[in-house]
């Protein structure tokens, strides 16, 4: 494995235009939730959707790139990860918003509990059982994350993604190829955001579903 900073300075001037941050030798134990593992060689935050596609075609397809997102669900070996972490930050691709009376756009590095949350005050339904993942929407639209008997392929639209070449994807739903729990769009493709479907529901309506969420979960897994 290459040092951080030698990797870093390898790249050289390819690396001189992003605007986000890059950290190398970076502690991946910072970063997830299971508080455990080695170093990445380097670790990059992208300032937004922009940065990120600049970022990917400034770094030669040779050097790997892994993506995470709030880290809830990923466990990083004590030998430290080649190449490049790519963290997808709330600053930059993680905010959502109500679009229209039915709808939201939600970056890939939002946590699910604030699209839920999103939802409950734009009075749009279908959404509550976000409110129990403890995950980021990139992750749930890679897995098809799901609960409470609805899954993200029920919300869906369309999926905006970045290619290794920094190119931008539009994915459909049926493009998602969505099963349980699987979404066989290519595993290359990064996303950065996505829009999805809901329906009119009363507020208090909206909040007794997601009570009831929070409640089963702290009572199945404590």
């Amino acid at each position: 494995m290459m040092r951080g900073q030698d990797l870093i300075d390898k790249l050289g001037d390819k690396l001189s235009g992003l605007r986000g941050r890059i950290t190398p030798n970076a502690e991946m134990d910072k970063i997830t939730w299971f508080r455990a593992g080695g170093l990445a060689e380097a670790l990059f935050q992208p300032a937004d959707e922009e940065d990120l596609a600049a970022f990917l075609r400034a770094v030669p397809e040779e050097i790997p790139v892994m993506v995470v997102g709030v880290g809830s669900n990923l466990l990083v070996r004590d030998g430290g990860v080649s190449g490049f972490v790519v963290r997808l930050s709330a600053k930059g691709i993680g905010e959502a918003e109500a679009t229209g009376p039915t709808t939201i756009k939600a970056g890939a590095a939002t946590p699910d509990k604030r699209v839920a949350a999103v939802a409950h005050e734009a009075g749009i339904g279908g959404f509550h059982f976000y409110h129990g993942i403890p995950g980021a929407i990139g992750g749930a639209l890679r897995m098809n994350a799901g609960a409470n008997g609805v899954e993200t392929r029920e919300r869906v639209v369309e999926v905006t993604a970045l290619d290794r070449k920094g190119n931008l994807h539009t994915l459909s739903n049926a493009d998602m190829g969505y099963a349980y729990r699987h979404s066989s769009a290519p595993a290359g493709l990064i996303f950065t955001s996505a829009i999805f479907e809901g329906f009119p529901e009363d507020k208090a309506a909206i909040k007794a579903a997601m009570d009831s969420v929070q409640n089963h979960r702290e009572t199945v897994q404590p």
